[in-house]
């Protein structure tokens, strides 16, 4: 069954496209606010400070309803609407797009700049690894120190077979390995460990969360 939750990116990534001598640098970065997507931007400004324009688009919320986007002196929707429309059609939120343009000396038209941006922006994402948003249940697993070696091969292997995310340990007393589980395997998670550890290994299973887990 499709989540009902939009994807977003597992890291950033920029392209560059030259359409007719004019340079667009795509930036793309996954964030989790408005905010962090604001910061992403004046990152980049900063860095291009001398480009002509440094067009925008966002899509953050986690079902993706929260949309903005800036031409930054192009010619009224040339740029950021038509990267912004990208970014929809991929079905991703929680994402912010960053098109530097240095001009080369040739005008590109109304048409010519609506396919830059929106192309600058698709194949950067045709380079992203893509996070897809599952919700997941908690299952925690308390191991001695003794075993932990042994157990967190075995976790971790046995999450990238079943649609899970597996955290970094925390070490205390005992060993602590979190796991986010699809609820249907539950059951599946509860018998291998018992399977694995003769009984004695068990899952405590807690509240469901929005995760996102690695595409393929």
């Amino acid at each position: 069954m499709p989540s009902p939750f939009p994807d977003t990116l597992a890291a950033p990534v920029t392209r560059e496209l030259v359409v007719k001598k004019s340079r667009f640098i795509a930036h793309i970065a996954p964030v989790g606010s408005v905010t962090a997507a604001e910061y992403v931007i004046a990152a980049v400004r900063k860095r291009h400070w001398d480009a002509r324009h440094n067009c925008t688009a966002m899509v953050t919320g986690l079902l993706g309803d929260q949309a903005r986007s800036s031409d930054d002196g192009e010619p009224s929707g040339t740029a950021g609407i038509p990267m912004l429309e990208v970014l929809r059609r991929r079905e991703l939120t929680d994402v912010v797009a960053v098109v530097t343009r240095y001009f080369g000396g040739v005008k590109l038209g109304a048409g010519g700049l609506v396919r830059a941006y929106s192309t600058a922006v698709s194949e950067a994402l045709d380079e992203a690894l893509l996070l897809h948003r599952r919700e997941l249940r908690e299952a925690c697993v308390e191991v001695a120190h003794a075993d932990a070696g042994r157990i967190d091969n075995v976790l971790r292997e046995w999450a990238g077979a079943h649609g899970s995310t597996f955290e970094d340990p925390a070490y205390g007393a005992a060993v602590l390995f979190r796991l986010w589980i699809p609820p249907r395997e539950q059951d599946p998670l509860a018998d291998h460990l018992a399977a694995l550890s003769g009984g004695s290994l068990s899952a405590a299973f807690g509240a469901m969360r929005v995760v996102g887990v690695p595409a393929g």
